[in-house]
């Protein structure tokens, strides 16, 4: 079984059949290199060009960091790390920090957070940790700042020599200023290929080591990446292909005017999950003054504070609901005496069957309420599961770029804030920027 989609709530069978020319175009500019930033479809097929070789050298390195740190930092920010938190809260226990005895994952580098950097110090003190930063130029402001405070924390802790093992680096081949220290620092090292892009790297060492730090099986990870490969392939009939249909289906939407995709869940271990797909597509179609704007929800929790507005506000958004059929565990409702809270009728219940009927009455509320709802079905949160949907939005994400008719793999808004953050820092280089903001802010 693999994750399957329906559009049936949201759009007519005709109306994506309508697209299957334009799919089979952007199937073919994605698998020959013909489209915009075609430089950077690496990812296209790299689950099946991981070796078990590879995927040996990252598992021996992980259990390396396991066997020696209370704590693993993963530094990164956007791609960097998303992909990996993603698939690591998905997997991990919800209350994973109070197991002992277990190696915690925790992030930096994603924000500039002054009092969060401190708070993150004051946990590592005392502790043995190590740091995986994942940087292809090593200059990138927040990871760099953030790689700067705990390297220094981390050798003041351990010493030099003992925090040179403890130091893990995923960066470019051969340049950048984080390739130069750790030659020169003698880093274990991991390659983001230069074809790579950072939205699309979580199949790479960037999101397989810190899955494997946390303790989850990246073999089969790379194996559901692999079979949605072939599933969503350029040889696979449109009608079969889930990531064509997707991408056919939400470009339908947005042609007869919807603007906002809200992808939502009911199961809360996805929220990450969703926060990386917000940057795929968001970072991907958001250029040219196109593109749906990516948001998410967590249901039934946000229903209590988005509801409102989703069923009764401006129609301009459709739902894709993220859906697991199976939950992992298995939680039966009991039955009480006094029955004070009225609930005894769900005696004996599964609670996952009360979640599923409040995910099917919230979709046909608002399909009613004039909200389309697209469903994609994971049959059971696991690896090899995550894998799957990994690589199918990965690759909707390219054909719907390409029939959006954008550059999918490229991102020249996202300079525009550090342009402006240099010149109001007084970065070297910077100084007739900075006087022109500082003239223009006066």
């Amino acid at each position: 079984m693999d994750i399957k989609i329906n559009y049936s709530k949201a759009v007519s069978q005709e109306t994506v059949m309508a697209y299957k020319q334009q799919i089979a175009e952007a199937q073919t500019m994605l698998h020959n290199g013909t489209g915009k930033g075609n430089d950077f479809l690496g990812w296209l097929n790299l689950p099946k060009e991981i070796t078990a070789e590879h995927l040996q050298d990252i598992q021996t390195t992980a259990q390396l960091l396991r066997q020696e740190c209370e704590v693993i930092v993963v530094i990164g920010i956007g791609g960097s790390y998303l992909g990996a938190k993603a698939v690591i809260d998905a997997l991990n226990n919800s209350f994973e920090w109070l197991q002992n005895g277990k190696t915690q994952i925790v992030y930096a580098g994603q924000n500039i957070g002054e009092d969060y950097l401190y708070e993150l110090q004051e946990l590592l003190k005392n502790k043995k940790f190590g740091i995986i930063s994942i940087s292809k130029s090593g200059t990138t402001t927040e990871p760099a700042l953030a790689f700067r405070l705990l390297k220094t924390q981390l050798e003041e802790q351990q010493g030099k020599a003992a925090a040179k093992d403890l130091i893990v680096c995923i960066t470019d081949k051969a340049r950048g200023a984080l390739r130069t220290l750790a030659t020169q620092e003698g880093y274990k090292t991991f390659v983001i290929e230069d074809n790579i892009g950072g939205r699309f790297s979580v199949l790479s060492p960037v999101g397989l080591l810190p899955i494997a730090c946390a303790g989850f099986d990246i073999t089969r990870l790379v194996e559901g990446a692999r079979r949605m490969q072939d599933v969503c392939g350029q040889s696979t009939p449109f009608e079969e292909n889930p990531a064509a249909l997707y991408a056919a289906a939400r470009n339908a939407l947005y042609t007869s005017g919807k603007k906002v995709e809200l992808l939502v869940n009911f199961h809360p271990k996805l929220h990450y999950m969703a926060e990386w797909w917000k940057q795929l597509y968001g970072e991907s179609e958001g250029k040219e003054n196109k593109g749906l704007f990516p948001a998410a929800a967590d249901f039934t929790t946000d229903l209590h504070s988005m509801g409102q507005y989703i069923q009764q506000g401006e129609r301009l958004m459709f739902e894709t609901v993220l859906s697991v059929a199976e939950p992992n565990h298995h939680v039966d409702f009991p039955y009480n005496e006094a029955n004070l809270d009225g609930l005894n009728f769900l005696a004996g219940k599964r609670i996952d069957h009360v979640n599923k009927m409040a995910e099917l009455g919230t979709m046909l509320a608002h399909v009613d309420g004039g909200v389309p709802n697209i469903k994609v079905e994971i049959p059971v949160l696991n690896e090899y599961y995550l894998g799957e949907l990994i690589y199918f939005f990965e690759k909707a994400c390219g054909i719907s770029g390409y029939i959006l008719g954008v550059n999918p793999f490229d991102q020249p808004g996202v300079e525009a804030y550090k342009k402006n953050m240099f010149a109001l820092l007084d970065k070297p280089g910077y100084e007739e920027a900075s006087k022109a903001i500082k003239a223009r802010l006066a």
